[in-house]
């Protein structure tokens, strides 16, 4: 019935939720509701009492007025245009504000528990710990598992009661000591850093305990809790039930958790000094001792080694397995270290190559041997770093020998642009932009001067160049400026100051370059503290709105799907095709463009192996199917999804996608706004292309559009125009006397079977399928031909069927203006 919708009583709470408490000056103090209750039955009263009397018309309806006002208050408070406030002018908390909100019932006493069997200290780093591990505090561990050592007292008989056994353990008894060694041992802990921004910022490990009042953390996940060891805090829970610890053991473990549920990339990774210390263990020097020696095995290098007779940088020839290799002591060190199953590594490592080797580690020889590998690279890194014992000094920054006379030639051009504008040839926009270009140029050309010095400086040794370049610390904007030029600045509003600090750190910035500097400075301080606020509630209305997408069966049926191309900026390949498409079922048959063969069915997963031979293939777009055109009638099917990255493996039924995906995006996005902070504001302008290139060598097969020639025998393009290119896969010289088995125009078919050259009794194959194409004594191996469009006013490089090496400009062109060619 409609008047069911209509309180004829009103709830009233218990008493201990709205308490009053006696302060220490005889006055009480209450909770809000008391008043706002207070005032309902008041009004009530004395509304009672005016009736009784007969009151006036006009003086009850008032009083019926200000009774439903008080209730009104009573149940939400904040709506009201007038709201009720009490004593100290503040607004009264009502039975709705108990409720809503991140202070209310909800979210703060039903969401979120305080928990028993927890506690938290600063974290200390641990480097002697393997990567299931965690130091605990023994004084932390005896008041988590007090409960559990009183049960293990009692059973052995130690004492005969639990009373007593809660006595011997607060009396700290060498007993107990004893005993906390054995609960802890097969029990694992959980460790989570607040902010908890995506799954990895809880797991489990098993406690080793340890003296002291910190708890010590494994070097490796920091990266997963985004830790560091400058006074951060974790927090540290107790699995109590069997069920619980079972879980940790499985599914909680760090060891378990090595790839980025966002991306499926190695999260696990050596940092910093690890990574100094193997770049410098793998780095080969010349003219050191022992250089160009020879060794009849591994264990006469190590022999060597410890003798001092050879140093580890040295160039030196091993005998191993029956090869001789040219190879450093240092290499041989970290191969030996390395799993059996991983070949020889002969090159100098850096922290992309250490990304790469964990990446394939874990995807052919899976966790196990991940783990281990993780935990040698860690052991060698730290121990390497320490011998090595990198610093920086004032001396090890290099300001390029060119900087001033590249100033000097830059303030000529500003002068002249300046000068331009006055007489009215350009615009102000005009002279702003080209400016900025200027100096951006200007400073992209003194930093790779800076960086060549660095790079030859000391042969490669240089301490600050190795930890740019081994990717263990500081960046090439960094570098920058300390040694080159800052740079152009960014004011607060996101435009870029057209006036350079010329000065770099060494140097020292004049007051005005100075003042200039803080902008940024600032900027990076506000952002930090505004910017992690939004980002963090961006993620719990992801995590909103995503919740319900969960896998719920194996295949929807749909024959929708989506292209995927490769990402290209202009010519150049930003993200190439097989990095899209690795882990994606197929929704059609993917065949190879020039032979027709199958590559992949439908509806079967593209693994590496598959992805890597699309690409090779020259295939442009492969449908695949997504969780877009998904057609289940609740959340996601299995086929849709594809792989789970953060196992490798194909996703199975019941997993909460949805989450994953929320937290992957709002991750990054809280530590985004704290980058900021670290650059220092410095504008980071690319200076814009302004010539068309591309990073391997090509062909040139026809050229389109209006050309005008130039005397520098170049040609100019007064309207826009097309060049035809193919990539070329192979290259071989033609000599005398050579048979050709193939004419310009044949399709090569096989892979890497087919011969193309008699030379005598000596057959050349190529290594690719493709088409043929001789140019003079050249043959070449060319891809599928693309096309590249070219903007009118541009300056021609090229001329058609010419062969261009990789980097040579193919055209030139003004990005600032728009030319008017008359033709």
């Amino acid at each position: 019935k409609p008047e069911w919708m209509i309180l004829e009583v009103i709830p009233v709470i218990p008493p201990e939720l709205r308490p009053m408490v006696q302060l220490e000056g005889g006055r009480f103090a209450t909770s809000d509701l008391n008043d706002l209750y207070r005032r309902v039955i008041n009004r009530n009263n004395r509304l009672k009492r005016l009736q009784a009397l007969n009151a006036p018309d006009i003086i009850i309806r008032n009083e019926k007025r200000m009774l439903q006002e008080a209730v009104d208050a009573l149940f939400d408070n904040s709506k009201k245009k007038r709201v009720v406030k009490g004593a100290s002018n503040r607004p009264l908390k009502s039975l709705s504000d108990m409720l809503k909100g991140k202070q209310g019932r909800f979210r703060q006493n039903l969401l979120g528990k305080r928990v028993d069997y927890s506690g938290r200290s600063v974290i200390v780093v641990g480097p002697e710990l393997q990567l299931h591990q965690c130091g605990l505090p023994s004084k932390m561990a005896l008041e988590l598992f007090k409960p559990f050592i009183m049960k293990k007292l009692v059973e052995k008989d130690v004492v005969y009661n639990v009373k007593k056994a809660k006595t011997l353990v607060e009396q700290e008894a060498p007993e107990v000591w004893a005993i906390l060694d054995e609960v802890v041992q097969e029990h694992p802990v959980m460790l989570n850093r607040a902010p908890t921004l995506h799954r990895l910022g809880i797991q489990a490990f098993e406690p080793i305990l340890i003296e002291g009042k910190a708890i010590k953390l494994h070097p490796l996940v920091c990266h997963a809790f985004n830790a560091d060891f400058d006074g951060d805090q974790m927090a540290v829970h107790v699995p109590l039930t069997q069920a619980a610890q079972i879980e940790c053991w499985t599914l909680l473990l760090s060891s378990k958790n090595l790839l980025n549920p966002a991306s499926g990339s190695p999260i696990v990774i050596p940092t910093q000094d690890m990574v100094l210390g193997i770049n410098y263990l793998t780095k080969a020097h010349h003219g050191v001792p022992g250089e160009g020696k020879y060794f009849s095995s591994t264990a006469e290098v190590f022999m060597a080694v410890e003798a001092g007779a050879v140093s580890y940088n040295a160039v030196v020839k091993v005998r191993m397995d029956g090869n001789v290799i040219e190879t450093t002591p240092g290499r041989v060190i970290l191969n030996d270290a390395l799993p059996e199953e991983i070949a020889f590594i002969n090159t100098s490592l850096g922290e992309k190559e250490l990304r790469t080797l964990i990446a394939d580690c874990y995807r052919i020889f899976g966790p196990y041997t991940t783990v281990t590998l993780l935990d040698t690279i860690k052991d060698l890194g730290f121990k390497y770093a320490t011998r090595f014992g990198a610093t920086i000094g004032t001396d090890d920054i290099i300001i390029p020998k060119m900087k001033g006379e590249l100033i000097k030639k830059a303030n000529a051009q500003v002068t002249e642009i300046q000068n331009q504008y006055l007489q009215g040839h350009i615009t102000f926009e005009e002279r702003y932009n080209r400016i900025i270009e200027v100096w951006s140029a200007i400073n992209e050309h003194v930093t790779n001067e800076l960086m060549d010095e660095l790079k030859t400086d000391r042969d490669g040794f240089n301490p600050v160049y190795m930890m740019a370049n081994s990717g263990a610390r500081g960046s090439r904007t960094q570098i920058r400026q300390l040694g080159g030029m800052r740079g152009l600045m960014a004011k607060p509003s996101g435009d870029i100051i057209e006036l350079p600090i010329r000065s770099n750190f060494k140097e020292g910035l004049s007051v005005i370059e100075f003042f200039i500097s803080t902008n940024g400075a600032r900027k990076g301080l506000a952002d930090t503290a505004l910017k992690t606020a939004d980002a963090g509630y961006l993620t719990r209305r992801l995590v909103d709105i995503a919740q319900d997408v969960v896998i719920n069966e194996e295949d929807c049926g749909t024959i929708n799907g989506i292209e995927r191309r490769a990402v290209k900026d202009g010519e150049e390949v930003v993200e190439r095709l097989r990095d899209r498409i690795v882990g994606r079922f197929t929704i059609e048959r993917v065949k190879h463009p020039i032979t027709g063969e199958l590559l992949v069915d439908i509806n079967q997963e593209i693994d590496e192996a598959l992805a890597e031979q699309i690409d090779e293939s020259g295939v442009e777009s492969v449908r695949i199917r997504t969780v877009l055109t998904c057609e289940s009638k609740h959340g996601v099917c299995v086929k849709c999804y594809g792989r789970n990255l953060a196992k490798n493996k194909t996703v199975e039924i019941g997993e909460a996608v949805g989450i994953i995906a929320a937290q992957s995006i709002g991750q990054p996005g809280t530590q985004l706004t704290m980058r900021t902070f670290h650059i220092g504001g410095a504008a980071t302008k690319a200076s814009e292309e302004n010539r068309i290139y591309l990073r391997y060598p090509v062909f040139i097969q026809e050229i389109k559009g209006n050309l005008i020639p130039l005397e520098n025998g170049n040609a100019l393009l007064s309207r826009k125009g097309f060049v035809t290119l193919a990539k070329i896969l192979d290259k071989i010289q033609i000599q005398k006397g050579d048979k050709v088995k193939f004419k310009t125009g044949d399709r090569l078919l096989v892979h890497g079977e087919e011969v193309v050259i008699e030379r005598g009794k000596e057959q050349i194959k190529s290594k690719h399928i493709g088409y043929v194409h001789i140019e003079g004594d050249q043959f070449l191996v060319l891809a599928q031909p693309q096309k590249i469009e070219i903007r009118n006013g541009s300056e021609l490089m090229v001329t058609q069927n010419s062969i261009v090496e990789p980097e040579k400009t193919i055209a030139f062109f003004d990005p600032f203006s728009e030319p008017i060619i008359a033709e």
